[in-house]
């Protein structure tokens, strides 16, 4: 230690420790915000992101503690932290890059689980490297810091408590300051920014390793300058807002007809609205058959999932006298929904979780529409036969529960057949209608009356529009429900698992698709196709 004067008291050795419980948590939490727009931030995916996480780190150990053994100069270790600061600097740069490559070329060689193995491959690719390379400074500061086996214990505790603490600040910072207020790229940029500030620190100090740390330097600030966009659907260029809240990636576009919100880069829309007023010919215009059914003249409908208000414009379109209230548990989707999506100023919004809404509150609604979507898996609280029971609980005498299922998912073992069966437990009166030209089924539940009747005897008390159109068409692709044995409950509601097989199925077919596109034209045409 007697080279390294800025090693004397030890306290940069702590403070390198600290430091480094801060990156990895940080970096893991940017793993998931930079994974969510293309594979979504289902428990799936941040189970991959928690094991690649822990891998890397187990053989960082591994690898450190035999580095220190054979040589206990610290020199080794800030310089691979210097190039983990780089490597993690450069992932805003080349990130997206490499998910979008990974993903093509597996399209061509993955049949199944594709979306897990995209997004395991993406994250070893990305973060196993530097986090590594992080793993390996528990080890090596333990050879450094101790001085004789007698002070062993006190020595390991104190930096792991530095390293948890340091954790613990690398948790909170990201999730509720840096990634709301400056994004997911510059988070990374930020820690990585940390990382080599203390890497920079100690060779400077020593006045070696100079040329090294120039070289960093230049690459973190070219780094700095070409990785600050948050432009994760990178090759669009009709968007008109691009960015991220605490919740969700949010994308909206627009152009002649519509303006569009997204939540995903790479699967469809969750929001549309049509300029001209008209209908969509999505699940909205499918679940105005609640208040339909319903019977009400002036129906109160809540609303769980507002997200920019499609559903609760109709509504008060179509239904004069309406009082609609919705619940948004991200409020900048409400904010983006005023500003883009001409949300009307008489829908109230509450920003909350749509179960812990209905625990706080005593009124009853006509219709309650459950649209409550984490990106394109279900909160498994509001797919319980809990959450339904307490919907049932809020309706009034007469009063109808819409369900917005966006997966077209049959047969033994699917998640829609698991809502179904947890909801028939619920309601005696079920039935589903199939969303022509996509992938929505919206389901509508009662305890008064058969579905059917009740829509068409509602249906024929409208006047002639595009209202009373298109709930023929619901009732023509109405189809009644019987419940089974498959319940959903607080303590077993695997959502995630069977949400990821509909949604792995359907990808399958896309894939397909696009294989035999690739054997007719070649991967020349096939790139022609989607510019």
């Amino acid at each position: 230690m007697k080279d390294y004067p800025i090693l004397k008291n030890k306290f940069f050795l702590y403070l390198t420790e600290f430091f480094a419980g801060v990156s990895v948590m940080a970096v893991e939490l940017g793993a998931s915000r930079l994974l969510a727009p293309y594979f979504s931030s289902s428990q799936i995916v941040w189970t991959i992101i928690i094991g690649t996480i822990m891998i890397a780190m187990a053989l960082g150990n591994l690898y450190g503690g035999r580095a220190a053994d054979k040589n206990p100069d610290p020199a080794p270790l800030y310089r691979r932290i210097l190039v983990a600061a780089i490597w993690i600097a450069a992932i805003p740069v080349l990130g997206r890059y490499v998910i979008l490559g990974v993903s093509g070329l597996l399209i061509f060689t993955v049949s199944t689980n594709f979306l897990v193995v995209a997004a395991f491959v993406s994250c070893m690719v990305i973060f196993v490297f530097p986090l590594f390379l992080l793993g390996t400074v528990t080890p090596c500061l333990v050879k450094a810091v101790t001085e004789s086996l007698d002070e062993g214990g006190r020595t390991v505790g104190r930096l792991g408590a530095c390293n948890t603490v340091g954790s613990i600040l690398g948790t909170f910072l990201p999730t509720f300051v840096t990634i709301p207020t400056v994004g997911t790229s510059v988070t990374f940029l930020i820690f990585a920014g940390i990382l080599l500030a203390i890497a920079l620190a100690f060779f400077l100090s020593a006045c070696r390793g100079l040329r090294a740390a120039i070289i960093a330097l230049v690459l973190f600030i070219l780094c700095a300058i070409f990785g600050r966009s948050d432009a994760f659907a990178f090759w669009e260029d009709d968007l008109r807002y691009e960015g991220e809240s605490v919740y969700n990636y949010l994308q909206v576009q627009e152009d002649e007809k519509s303006v569009v919100l997204s939540t995903n880069v790479l699967f469809g829309v969750q929001s549309v609205m049509m300029k001209n007023g008209e209908m969509t010919g999505m699940y909205y215009d499918y679940a105005l058959a609640a208040p339909v059914i319903c019977g009400a003249e002036a129906p109160e409908i809540l609303i769980l999932g507002n997200g920019t208000g499609t559903y609760a414009a109709a509504c008060l379109r179509y239904f004069p006298g309406a009082s609609v209230e919705g619940v948004e548990i991200d409020g900048r989707i409400t904010e983006l929904a005023r500003q883009y999506f001409a949300l009307p100023e008489e829908v109230k919004v509450t920003e909350y979780d749509g179960r812990a809404f209905l625990q706080a509150t005593e009124k009853r609604y006509d219709v309650i529409l459950v649209d409550a979507y984490q990106d394109i898996t279900i909160p498994f609280q509001m797919s319980s036969v809990e959450f339904f029971t307490m919907v049932r609980e809020h309706l009034k005498s007469g009063g109808v529960m819409a369900v917005n299922m966006n997966m077209h998912s049959d047969g033994e073992g699917s998640i829609n057949e698991a809502l179904c069966d947890t909801i028939a437990s619920v309601f005696p009166q079920l039935a589903t209608a199939d969303v022509a030209g996509n992938t929505n089924r919206e389901l509508f539940a009662c305890c008064d009356g058969e579905i059917a009747v009740r829509l068409r005897e509602g249906t024929e008390r409208l006047e002639s529009g595009p209202l009373r159109t298109m709930m023929r068409t619901v009732a023509a692709r109405l189809t009644p429900v019987e419940g089974g044995e498959n319940i959903l409950s607080d303590d077993r509601a695997p959502v995630e698992l069977l949400g990821m097989r509909a949604i792995d199925a359907l990808i399958a077919d896309e894939l397909e698709w696009i294989r035999g596109v690739y054997e007719d034209v070649g991967l020349r045409g096939l790139i022609e196709m989607y510019l």
